[in-house]
């Protein structure tokens, strides 16, 4: 059996800077045809999404798939909230995890994985403003390690 690769459509680049990752589930996301082939070409936005649990199911909220000129009769809503598919011990652990306080449901990045569309999803605790700033300066810190290291490699 071989292992199915994954191709990365969409990344929350925000989503590790404001919240601190808990734990991460992987779901299937119900589209249809026309979201699928919008997908594959790249028109979809993750950035402002989040994810709910509402009466028993997650959906994925704020998602943006920019609907397709070549399919103008079949196209799709741009902007409607989307299933997610998970286990139902998985959907109860995340709704009581979100019920304590701090946590909330974020999506990281939307990718292909043997042919099918999955969202990397996230219970994840907000950053106050301390913690953005530390995670600034540590990122400053590496970029100016990466130059040197660089510098050094060239002379």
């Amino acid at each position: 059996m071989s292992a199915a690769t994954e191709k990365t459509i969409a990344t929350n680049r925000k989503a590790h800077f404001s919240y601190h990752v808990e734990e991460r589930f992987e779901a299937g996301i119900e589209l249809v045809g026309s979201e699928v082939k919008a997908i594959r070409a790249g028109l979809i936005s993750i950035n402002e999404a989040y994810c709910s649990v509402r009466t028993g199911e997650a959906f994925l909220t704020g998602a943006t798939i920019q609907t397709n000129s070549s399919a103008p009769w079949q196209n799709h809503v741009a902007a409607r909230d989307r299933r997610l598919l998970l286990h139902a011990r998985e959907i109860e652990q995340i709704r009581q995890r979100i019920d304590e306080k701090g946590f909330t449901l974020v999506p990281l990045r939307l990718y292909f994985k043997g042919g099918r569309v999955k969202l990397e999803i996230a219970l994840a605790r907000g950053k106050n403003v301390v913690d953005k700033r530390q995670t600034m300066a540590d990122r400053d810190a590496r970029r100016e390690i990466d130059r040197v290291v660089k510098r050094g490699e060239r002379d």
